[in-house]
């Protein structure tokens, strides 16, 4: 987002996110299906939001012959205003820093939507080795799409 359109709310206006967003996502879908269609491994790092936006993007790795594995990292409210204040102090020089409040925080977190029991996902507990671990098991229903 930042090298194609600059800092949110200061090069262009903080509601214009989601229509500047999608071609950029599009790219990011791309390329990860190039790298599954050439047998790498791959890491999406994004917010999938919703079960369907997840869905699309489990579809998208299929499609490419990749197998999805959707983790999710629960963070406490204050966890994430701490992390978001450190980022706001850096937010001039830091071109992945969006500055915004913790009423922007509560907003957007009102907005997601955690994975339920139906929807196959791994629980990230902090430790690297469990995921590993986990991922190099074949997946149940609670451990990946």
């Amino acid at each position: 987002m930042f090298r194609r359109y600059g800092h949110y709310g200061r090069d262009f206006p903080r509601g214009e996110f989601r229509v500047r967003e999608a071609p950029v996502l599009k790219d990011v879908a791309r390329e990860l299906q190039e790298h599954l269609e050439n047998k790498r491994d791959v890491v999406v790092d994004h917010g999938f939001w919703t079960q369907e936006e997840r869905d699309q993007w489990a579809q998208a790795a299929r499609e490419a012959g990749g197998v999805p594995v959707l983790i999710y990292l629960p963070v406490p409210h204050e966890v994430r205003w701490d992390r978001i204040r450190e980022r706001n102090a850096d937010a001039l020089v830091d071109a992945n820093s969006i500055e915004f409040s913790e009423q922007d925080l509560r907003r957007f977190a009102g907005r997601f939507h955690p994975p339920t029991t139906d929807e196959p996902h791994l629980v990230y507990d902090g430790d690297p080795a469990h995921a590993l671990d986990a991922l190099a098991r074949p997946l149940g229903k609670d451990e990946g799409p």
